[in-house]
């Protein structure tokens, strides 16, 4: 313990009964208590830089934290390893006005960047549905979230890296460019590696203008089917949404039964509908925002909506809320696994109709969300008996990678999906992964026991 206090000073190296309980886990449904041999938390990439080289020269496993608000597992500890926390490390260091580019340290929250950001009328658009996220954690995840349907992922908006690698060694990736075709791409092979291949200390953000006219727009429909066939016209529309989610009629009465709102749909409609479309426009003027408005609700009323609601701007930002807080309303209802399966867009319907085929089959109870707009389905699955649980996920991961999706579409793999993960990927596209493993930490100590690595923990 000495050695790593002459490193980042004795007030931030916490082991023993000195660890807060906090910084030992994730907000994964799998919660697994296991006690590093020390919580560490460095201020300055030098102080990374010599905190890796101390965990590589005595084999101790390194785990990166930023607020852990995963949901997968990813953060953590590993028994007799360190556990690497960036929230002393929180700072904008610089925002170019004329590039729009922000550069943030890993421990730097999305609230704390917006709140710099809004004054100059920027602000970084991928939003995963929690503002105490930090950056480094969205980096290591490849974080989406529901506005991914028109600003993209985490990896859309990332141009360059500062990292660490596990000898120390401090390497800077891309920069505050607009495109680069200048050798492999190491700043993407980082963004959404789970903190496997090194430790993230700065990253350069790609920014864009904030808009000032938004209206969030509520639209039930009869049937799950009519909600999926609506996502293509109205991607096909040049309307270009914001947000383009659906909820079914459970987690539509989850979110606004927690949240105290009342949207002041009338009864008949809300007993005719079966899954809700939320959308979002947001555009430079209002003149431009009322003529994308009224050319929405023409195409949803060819499309088969029940009524569109105009949402009131107090109740708007309220109902997007509510949404982003879903998992705790699911969490609060039992839910034991949050899916985040990613589909192609046009396969969704089917997916979901499956899948809710397979729930009743299994024996389970499965609430449904998600990006329909990019195909990420989010299935909160509530179910004590673990056997029966499992066979009901084992059928579903297998279906959703046969009709061309992906186990996790922005969560991550963690430990939570790293079953499913290994079992249905390509087994030649698992071997260049784990050589690429190999190339950045040969002795297996960054995050190790998930994602691709399946040595016993003990």
């Amino acid at each position: 313990m000495q050695q790593l206090q002459s490193i980042v000073g004795a007030g931030r190296v916490d082991h023993g009964e000195a660890m807060n309980a906090d910084d030992l886990h994730d907000e994964s449904l799998h919660r697994r208590d296991r006690r590093p041999l020390a919580v560490v938390r460095p201020r300055t990439t030098d102080e990374v830089s010599r905190v890796a080289r101390f965990a590589s020269a005595n084999g101790l496993p390194v785990v990166a934290r930023g607020s852990g608000t995963g949901l997968s597992g990813g953060a953590t500890p590993v028994p007799g390893g360190l556990v690497v926390c960036f929230a002393q490390m929180n700072e904008v260091l610089h925002v170019d006005d004329r590039d729009h580019v922000a550069v943030v340290q890993p421990g730097v929250t999305l609230r704390e960047l917006d709140e710099v950001l809004a004054p100059r009328g920027l602000r970084y658009p991928v939003y995963p549905g929690e503002m105490s996220a930090s950056l480094g954690g969205n980096v290591n995840t490849n974080a989406g979230g529901m506005r991914a349907v028109r600003h993209g992922v985490t990896r859309h908006h990332v141009v360059g890296l500062e990292l660490v690698l596990i000898d120390g060694t401090v390497v800077r990736t891309g920069g505050p460019v607009v495109k680069s075709s200048s050798g492999y791409d190491l700043t993407q092979l980082v963004v959404g590696s789970e903190g496997t291949l090194a430790l993230v200390t700065e990253i350069t953000l790609r920014l864009t203008p904030r808009l000032d006219h938004s209206a969030t727009v509520l639209v039930p429909f009869a049937t799950l089917d009519a909600v999926t066939n609506a996502v293509a016209p109205i991607v096909a529309s040049g309307l270009d949404p914001s947000i383009l989610e659906y909820l079914d009629v459970f987690a539509m009465a989850s979110i606004t039964s927690g949240a105290g709102l009342e949207l002041g749909i009338a009864r008949d409609v809300t007993e005719r509908a079966s899954a809700y479309l939320i959308i979002v426009l947001e555009t430079r003027t209002r003149e431009q925002l009322d003529a994308d408005i009224e050319a929405l609700g023409t195409l949803l009323d060819d499309v088969g909506a029940l009524e569109t609601f105009i949402l009131p701007a107090s109740a708007g930002p309220r109902l997007i809320e509510a949404r982003e807080k879903l998992f705790w309303r699911s969490k609060e209802a039992g839910a034991k696994d949050i899916i985040d399966i990613v589909v192609p867009r046009s396969s969704v319907a089917r997916f979901l109709t499956d899948a809710t085929a397979m729930a009743q089959r299994h024996g389970v109870f499965i609430a449904g969300c998600g990006h329909v707009g990019d195909g990420n389905v989010h299935l909160s699955v509530i179910e004590n008996d673990d056997v029966k649980r499992g066979a009901f996920l084992d059928e579903l991961f297998a279906f959703g990678v046969e009709i061309g999706g992906a186990v996790s579409g922005e969560h991550g793999i963690g430990m939570d999906k790293q079953r499913y993960f290994l079992a249905l990927s390509d087994p030649v596209s698992l071997e260049l992964q784990r050589a690429i493993k190999d190339v950045f930490d040969p002795a297996g100590l960054l995050n190790p026991h998930r994602l691709l690595d399946v040595r016993p923990v003990d």
